[in-house]
C-alpha cells in the first residue's frame, strides 16, 4: 500500500503520483500538459484510496468453466466526490476513472485576495454555490481540491459538506500538495477528516502560496491570469 501516515496527513507515495506531480511543478509544462497531468494524478489517487482505505469482501463467482471465488470491493457505489471549483476539475476527472457510479457535488469557493492574508495566516472566504448530493451515513465523501495552502477555504467546504446531513462513514480530503499549516488547520477545525496528499510542501508565503507548490492550478489547467 503506497499510503503513509506522516502525523499531519496520510502521503500518497506511488512512484507514478510522485513522478505526476514532479512533472505538474514544472514552469515549463504549459496547458494542456498540466490539465491531463492533474487527471491522471486524480485517477491515481483514487486507485490508492480503494487499495489503503476500502474493504474487499469474497464472492462467488460462475466462469466460463467453473465455480470460483474471488473479491469485489465494498462500498464503489457509496462514494461521494466533492469538485471545488474550478482548480479541481480536472482533478476529479481522473477520480471519476476510479469511481466511474460516485455521486457528484459542486462546491463554488474563493479566498478574498484583496483582503489580504491575516496575522493567523487564513483568509476570508466566500462560497457563491453549492450543490451536493444527498449524503448518507454509509456513504464515503471525498472533497477534491488540488491545493490545500492556509486550509481557510477547504475548512469552510467542509463546513457546508458536514452542514448538509449526516456524517459519513469516511471524510477524505485529498489534495496534490499541502502546506504544513493548512494541514493543521483543516485537522483541528474537522478532525474526523482524513487529510491525504501527494507532497506536504515547506511553507506558505506572504501571498499564501504553497512553497514550491503548483503555482495558481486553477489558472494553469485554464489558462487565466
Amino acid at each position: 500500500m503506497a499510503i503513509e501516515d506522516r502525523g499531519d496527513a496520510s502521503v500518497i507515495t506511488h512512484a507514478l503520483a510522485k513522478d505526476t506531480l514532479s512533472r505538474l511543478r514544472s514552469v515549463e509544462t504549459e496547458q494542456v500538459a498540466f490539465r491531463k497531468g492533474l487527471v491522471k494524478l486524480g485517477r491515481i489517487c483514487g486507485y490508492e484510496i480503494i487499495d489503503g482505505a476500502m474493504e474487499t469482501e469474497y464472492v462467488s463467482i460462475e466462469t466460463p468453466l467453473t465455480e470460483t471465488m474471488g473479491e469485489r470491493v465494498r462500498g464503489l457505489d457509496d462514494v461521494v466526490i466533492i469538485n471545488v471549483l474550478r482548480a479541481a476539475t480536472p482533478f476529479v476527472e481522473g477520480l471519476l476513472k476510479a469511481f466511474p457510479r460516485a455521486k457528484q457535488g459542486v462546491i463554488s469557493a474563493g479566498r478574498d485576495e484583496a483582503a489580504g492574508m491575516s496575522d493567523d495566516g487564513t483568509f476570508p472566504i466566500s462560497i457563491d454555490y453549492v450543490k451536493l448530493p444527498d449524503i448518507s451515513a454509509d456513504d464515503t465523501v471525498i472533497v477534491a481540491d488540488p491545493m490545500l495552502a492556509t486550509g481557510s477555504t477547504m475548512v469552510a467546504v467542509l463546513e457546508a459538506v458536514l452542514d448538509s446531513g449526516p456524517d459519513p462513514a469516511d471524510l477524505f480530503v485529498l489534495s496534490a500538495v499541502s502546506a504544513p499549516d493548512g494541514l493543521l488547520r483543516v485537522q483541528s477545525a474537522v478532525p474526523a477528516a482524513t487529510l491525504l496528499t501527494v507532497s506536504i510542501d515547506d511553507h506558505i508565503d506572504e501571498h499564501g502560496y504553497i512553497v514550491p507548490g503548483l503555482g495558481d492550478a486553477g489558472d494553469r489547467a485554464f489558462r487565466t491570469t
